[in-house]
Order: C-alpha cells, then sequence, then structure tokens
C-alpha cells in the first residue's frame, strides 16, 4: 500500500519559489485504483517522482507497503524500484529494435534470460500478446507497446503500481483497452494502482476514487469537471 503524509516538494526558479507539491496527504490500499487528476503543471509528475524515490521531498513522509522511501541510499532505492514497485511507462519508451518477449522481461533478468522470459510469457499471453511474443516494437501498435510495459511493471508482483498519462499517445479504443486491463491485472493481483491522468473522463471510469490536484495541493473538483 501507499501511504503519503503533508510531503512537501518546493523548486526555487530565479527569485521564484514553486510548489510543486505542497503538504499532500495520500493513501492507496492494496487493490484499490485511485486516479489523480490535474492540468499540466499541477504537481502530477514530481509526485510520482517522490513515491518511485527519484527525488527527495523537502519534508513529509512516503512509506509503500509499511516502508520509508524517503532517504534510501541510491542501492536500496534501485531495489525497491526493483522489487515493490512498478512504473507503468509511455510506449515511446520502448527500445526500437527490441521483441516484445526482451523489452517485458528487463525487471526478470536477474534470474537469467531463460527463466526471465518462461515467468513473463503467461502475463504476456494474459495481456492479449500470446502471438506477438518476437515480435520487435516497431511491429507493435501503439496499444500492444502499452501492454508490453504493463507486462514489465508488474512482472515482479509489486505492491505498488505507478502509471504517469499511460495512455496519453493512445486513441480512444485504445485507452479503455489498456485502463480495463491495467485496473482488472492490478486488482485481481491486489496491487494498488495510482493512475495518474488529465484524461478525467477516462480516469473516472477505472477508478475506485478520483483525487485531484492543482498548484501542488489537493483540491476539489474544478465546477466543470475538468
Amino acid at each position: 500500500m501507499l501511504e503519503l503524509r503533508e510531503v512537501v516538494k518546493h523548486y526555487r526558479v530565479g527569485g521564484d519559489a514553486i510548489r510543486a507539491v505542497d503538504g499532500v496527504s495520500l493513501s492507496v490500499t492494496p487493490g484499490e485504483v485511485v486516479g489523480l487528476c490535474g492540468p499540466s503543471g499541477s504537481g502530477k509528475t514530481t509526485l510520482i517522482n517522490l513515491i518511485a524515490g527519484l527525488q527527495p521531498p523537502d519534508s513529509g513522509t512516503i512509506c509503500v507497503n509499511g516502508d520509508s522511501v524517503v532517504g534510501l541510499s541510491p542501492s536500496r532505492a534501485s531495489n525497491y524500484r526493483l522489487n515493490k514497485l512498478g512504473i507503468v511507462m509511455q510506449p515511446h519508451t520502448l527500445q526500437p529494435g527490441a521483441r516484445a518477449i526482451a523489452s517485458a522481461s528487463l525487471k526478470l533478468m536477474t534470474e537469467g534470460k531463460r527463466s526471465a522470459r518462461r515467468r513473463i510469457e503467461p502475463l504476456l499471453a494474459e495481456l492479449g500478446l500470446a502471438n506477438r511474443l518476437q515480435h520487435r516494437t516497431e511491429q507493435l501498435s501503439m496499444g500492444e507497446r502499452q501492454r508490453v510495459l504493463i507486462a514489465l511493471a508488474l512482472s515482479r508482483d509489486p505492491a505498488l503500481v505507478l502509471a504517469d498519462e499511460p495512455t496519453a499517445h493512445l486513441d480512444s479504443e485504445a485507452t479503455e483497452h489498456v485502463l480495463k486491463l491495467l485496473r482488472g491485472m492490478c486488482v485481481q493481483r491486489n496491487m494498488a494502482l495510482l493512475l495518474v491522468s488529465h484524461n478525467l473522463e477516462a480516469t473516472r471510469r477505472y477508478a475506485d476514487r478520483i483525487e485531484f490536484i492543482r498548484d501542488g495541493r489537493l483540491t476539489q473538483p474544478p465546477p466543470n469537471g475538468r
């Protein structure tokens, strides 16, 4: 599970203070899907980076499965991202020329190539990619590429999955398909999922609840629902 308490991250640009994250408290329980929506520049990506241990907060606590993410050494932060955290990246991050099965099994390679690929095949099949394992990135549709990245994120059965704009480059049909798959797999595996998006309409259909962020603070939804 994810637990944030009064998390703060400010930046100084020139003489101005940028309140990227300004006292955010948020929790996501196992098997729960929480949407985080807000406009560009609202603090969504900074919050994801803090949860992933890529940046330290100025203050506040961030815990995943009861363990603090704040103040980890580089090696422990790397181990946390490998074993406890799944990050669903965007399709353009896939390496050109790589085969689907190789891309999806990257986090399992510590077990050896053969074991990694044997373990990832059932997950790729569950995602509807059983016949696309040997296809290269360029031969996959954008929706198929996103499903490869979902397999990569879930491959080590993480406690928490972060999805930062996972459907930003997908059409409406692929968006629905990917979000339905992502929600279903996380709920089935009892993983906490934080789904970050500016697409409120789509997020509302697949999240158990939605939090809104603006100017670094959680807030009430805007009157127009956007």
